[in-house]
Order: structure tokens, then C-alpha cells, then sequence
């Protein structure tokens, strides 16, 4: 995403988005339900998810039924280093990630984090995601409570046992606080619709999401 953002002109933008750039829809990992959940409560809870280039996995979620808000941003380092510009040096710490603000009634948890592992990111790539390498796009969750985290972990070692990927999952649990992203961040899926990245990369994720969980997926999906 880097580079895609440093070096692309609006008439290579362009060029891109009418060539060879758009991707074939992937398909959706088979994964199966957790086996434990967050028990529901009342009100909206909060899920904050790492797993490469925020745009498209604020993209994904945003189309998930019972999904409030998505705030594409930071996770894992200090408000004062929370800024695209330091977080792409890969010295902050930092993730990219997304606060998913989430109704527990129409969507739990654990469900979301089916989604995360099956369509939003590959986790078994260690500090990397399609074209996107460092540790700024590892794959890691930032458990709210402590609730989150015991469920968290055990869908890990779930899916591990389950041999569901073909390589390890290299997803880890991490604490620390979020961070908004700049402006221009935000909803960037929806704004630039045929921004290059966006085409090549991210229009497949949602796809894949669409046809894989359909029951979850609004129409907007």
C-alpha cells in the first residue's frame, strides 16, 4: 500500500483500473464456527482486528450484518508515533488495524472473527499481506476484554488442531490502545472505488466475503 500510494498518478490510476488489474473474485477459506463465545450483553461491544492493509479489512467488515461503525486506524503503539508517515517507517510498533463497533444481538464475536480468519486477511503470513510486508501489517487481534481474549485464543488453537490452513497461523494476541487514522483513511473502499489497490486487491476480498457468508452480508456487500 505504500508504494501504491508514493508512486501511482491519476492517469496511472487510471491505466490500472481499465487493464489487467482487476482480480478474479477469491473464495472464502472454509473455517468453521468457534467453539466458545463471547456471551452476549446489551448494548454495542468493540472488536479491534490487525491483518494488513486497513482499507480493505475495514472494507469487509463494513458489509457484515449487525456491524455499526468501522474506524480504519493504529493498534499497539503510542498515540504520540500514531501517524501514517512514522507507522510506514515500521519503527512505532504499530498495526494497522480497525475498531469494529459491533451489535452482540445480530452479530457475536466469534463470528466475526470466522470472518477475520477466512476472508479479511491471510493469517498464517508473518508481518505481511499480498503485496504489503512489515510488522505494521502483521496479523494480530487486540482483545477488548478478557472475555475476548480466552475466546480468541482458543478459536486459534480451533482452527490449528483443525488443520485448516496449510501453513501455521502466525496470528498473535496483543494489547494496547487504538489510534484513529488520518481522514483520508477512512471508508477509503467506498470513496475511491476504482483506486488501483483497491481493484486489484480489495474488490476480491469483499467478494469473496459475499459469496462466502451470504447470510451475513448486507446488500451493500
Amino acid at each position: 500500500m505504500k508504494t501504491v500510494l508514493a508512486g501511482l498518478s491519476v492517469a496511472g490510476i487510471a491505466t490500472f483500473a481499465l487493464s489487467g488489474g482487476a482480480a478474479s473474485a477469491e473464495r472464502a477459506v472454509p473455517v468453521p464456527a468457534a467453539l466458545h463465545d463471547v456471551a452476549k450483553t446489551g448494548g454495542s461491544q468493540v472488536a479491534v482486528l490487525a491483518g494488513g492493509c486497513f482499507w480493505g479489512m475495514e472494507a469487509v467488515f463494513e458489509h457484515v450484518k449487525g456491524v455499526k461503525s468501522v474506524t480504519a486506524g493504529y493498534a499497539g503503539g503510542t498515540a504520540r508515533t500514531a501517524t501514517y508517515e512514522q507507522v510506514s517507517s515500521e519503527t512505532t510498533g504499530h498495526a494497522e488495524a480497525i475498531r469494529i463497533v459491533y451489535d452482540p444481538a445480530q452479530v457475536s464475536y466469534a463470528t466475526l472473527l470466522r470472518v477475520y480468519f477466512s476472508v479479511a486477511h491471510d493469517p498464517t503470513t508473518l508481518n505481511r499481506q499480498m503485496p504489503d510486508s512489515g510488522t505494521s501489517y502483521r496479523s494480530a487481534i487486540f482483545p477488548q476484554t478478557p472475555a475476548q481474549r480466552a475466546v480468541a485464543a482458543d478459536y486459534i488453537a480451533q482452527l490449528g488442531q483443525a488443520h485448516v490452513f496449510k501453513a501455521p497461523i502466525v496470528t498473535k494476541l496483543e494489547s494496547g490502545g487504538f489510534f484513529p487514522a488520518e481522514d483520508y483513511h477512512q471508508h477509503f473502499y467506498d470513496r475511491n472505488p476504482t483506486y488501483p489497490y483497491i481493484v486489484r486487491w480489495d474488490k476480491p476480498k469483499v467478494a469473496a466475503f459475499k459469496a462466502g457468508f451470504p447470510s451475513l452480508a448486507t446488500k451493500a456487500a
